[in-house]
């Protein structure tokens, strides 16, 4: 990423630090961390039976279920079901992101619509998402404007309102063509067999609205309780945007049904006729075994903000929308050690700022430090180091000498 959008990047963030600030001081927010701590330890610790419990229940409520092992396995799954359309709507998902779903629908000819603002203007610049609420932090109102602009051929002011409603007019047309909305989902409730999911826009909401709801999601984000989902993200909400709770919380529990005739459960009101979700392992169960602390995360990319490493470089330092160390840990299991190396393993300064900035306590430097030992007895790292390695081994000083001088 050039240096001008690092500056933004930065920007952004700074205004988020001093959005937050007094919110994360609040008794009732340090509270709600130790709950959500608590949540996610214990649900990481018992995710199998976790996972089994959510399956049935989904399958109870109505809601179709599919387990995919690897991308390839989810990505498929999803062009099964969505091949016969021209065009499906999307919202903002992590999890889809991971698997490059919407290359890969592309790729097979349907277009994807991303609904979610940031995403869509992403989407016009063919650059990578920033942060994991707000992937367009990198991006100033200037380059927006010129975005849209490029997009649509037409002159859009530098103004906010002016670029929103140029690109919610081609949105809502463009949805209203649509049969198949995708989501990710924020928390799942195992024992409810529920999934919840939050927004500010209003765009899962529409997209609820559709014929067939796919929604594609994390075996990770599973809790037990209704209750524990939302406690999740309400955290999340605090620490990704500085506020209390979002605009809209989905709950989505079966498809959509009434029984206001002499209580007869009939389908097919408003919302959608068939909802399918696809559960994503890619790595995680191996994670579990080896670094399930991984796994805690909720998704508020707190940890980037402020991290050293990631202010500098930006996406570099880390894996597809998965940003900064603890993506960087994850692309281990979701791939192998070179794809880790390669995410940025000995780009960590290991000073462990995400840890404290982290609401859950994720204690990524040590499972960077543990995955950088396993890495080099590998030897996998980087060149520059094994010449320094060798230097000592020889010369016992990490210096190259040459005509009696170090160098």
């Amino acid at each position: 990423m050039n240096d001008p959008s690092i500056k933004i990047m930065n920007r952004s963030f700074n205004i988020l630090n001093k959005r937050r600030a007094t919110l994360l001081q609040d008794e009732r927010t340090i509270a709600l961390k130790k709950r959500v701590k608590k949540i996610r330890e214990n649900s990481i610790e018992h995710l199998p039976a976790l996972l089994e419990k959510a399956h049935e229940n989904l399958l109870n409520n109505g809601i179709e279920v599919i387990m995919a092992q690897d991308a390839e396995e989810a990505r498929e799954a999803i062009y099964h079901l969505v091949k016969n359309e021209d065009m499906v709507a999307k919202s903002k998902s992590n999890t889809a992101g991971e698997v490059q779903l919407t290359e890969y629908l592309e790729k097979k000819d349907v277009e994807v619509l991303e609904t979610d603002l940031g995403d869509r203007i992403v989407q016009f610049h063919e650059s990578n998402p920033t942060h994991p609420i707000g992937p367009a932090c990198h991006l100033n109102m200037e380059n927006i404007a010129e975005i849209v602009s490029d997009e649509f051929n037409i002159e859009v002011k530098a103004e906010p309102r002016a670029i929103l409603d140029v690109v919610k007019e081609d949105i809502m047309g463009k949805i209203s063509k649509c049969n198949i909305g995708i989501t990710g989902a924020n928390s799942v409730a195992a024992e409810d067999g529920s999934l919840l999911m939050v927004h500010n826009e209003g765009n899962i909401s529409l997209l609820t609205l559709l014929d067939l709801h796919i929604i594609l999601v994390g075996i990770d984000k599973l809790v037990p309780t209704l209750e524990d989902t939302v406690s999740v993200v309400k955290l999340e909400t605090i620490y990704a945007t500085g506020k209390t709770v979002p605009a809209y919380m989905n709950v989505i529990s079966s498809p959509s049904k009434t029984a206001d005739i002499e209580q007869i459960i009939l389908d097919d009101m408003y919302g959608a006729k068939r909802v399918v979700v696809v559960f994503l392992d890619n790595g995680r169960t191996q994670a579990l075994q080896e670094k399930k602390e991984s796994l805690w995360c909720i998704g508020c990319g707190a940890c980037i903000v402020n991290c050293p490493v990631y202010t500098t470089l930006g996406p570099e330092f880390g894996y597809l929308r998965h940003l900064g160390g603890r993506g960087v840990v994850l692309s281990h299991y979701i791939h192998d050690e070179m794809v880790c190396f390669d995410s940025g393993l000995f780009k960590c300064t290991l000073c462990g700022l995400c840890t404290v900035e982290c609401p859950v306590e994720i204690p990524v430097n040590i499972m960077m430090e543990e995955l950088r030992s396993e890495s080099v007895e590998k030897e996998i790292y980087p060149e520059k180091h094994g010449k320094i390695r060798n230097n000592l081994k020889k010369r016992r000083s990490p210096f190259k000498q040459r005509n009696n001088k170090l160098i």
